[in-house]
């Protein structure tokens, strides 16, 4: 189903990143596909590889981000447009919480995780609490001046296949360690 393919391409991702961090630390940088290294038969020498492999000093690492308010996609903009048209507002289960960033804290996400990046990392911010959706629903049409369930209906639809109420940040099995940030 959806929501599995998406969850296994993103730890895909991350697995090829580390693992082409991994080559260049091992001094395997040949080993990593041309398509990811820019090095064509110009720089090739005798033995198949490029001078430039000798000195590759890229740092594969990934960013995990969590709901991002605002972005294309976001719920915030889709509640906004169901509320101005009068509802429904559409819920998928009255229980389903979700972890979100401002779009400020992603740009800083993937700044920090520049700076901090040794190579192989995962950076995951810590979201803090997640937000109920049907919480956040019922509070933006109170901001829009109506009262939910009286001038806005709030409509669930029933989770999605392979859906689930709770998203988890980090695998326990991955590990999490703080930055100073």
């Amino acid at each position: 189903n959806p929501t599995n393919i998406m969850g296994a391409s993103k730890r895909l991702c991350e697995m090829v990143i580390q693992s082409f961090d991994a080559k260049i630390k091992a001094g395997k940088a040949n080993e990593i596909p041309q398509l990811f290294t820019h090095v064509g038969e110009e720089n090739a020498d005798k033995d198949g590889t490029g001078a430039i492999f000798r000195n590759v000093k890229t740092e594969f690492v990934a960013v995990r981000f969590g709901n991002v308010l605002g972005s294309n996609g976001s719920v915030i903009p889709i509640f906004r447009k169901q509320i101005e048209k009068g509802g429904p507002v559409t819920v998928t289960h009255p229980d389903i919480i979700r972890y979100f960033m401002t779009i400020p804290e992603a740009v800083s996400l993937v700044l920090l995780a520049g700076t901090y990046a040794k190579g192989g990392e995962i950076f995951v911010l810590d979201m803090g609490s997640p937000v109920k959706i049907d919480t956040l629903a019922r509070n933006l049409i109170r901001l829009s001046g109506l009262k939910p369930d009286v001038d806005i209906k709030i409509e669930y639809t029933g989770l999605r296949p392979g859906e689930k109420l709770y998203e988890e940040k980090l695998m326990a099995e991955e590990g999490l360690r703080k930055t100073d940030n």
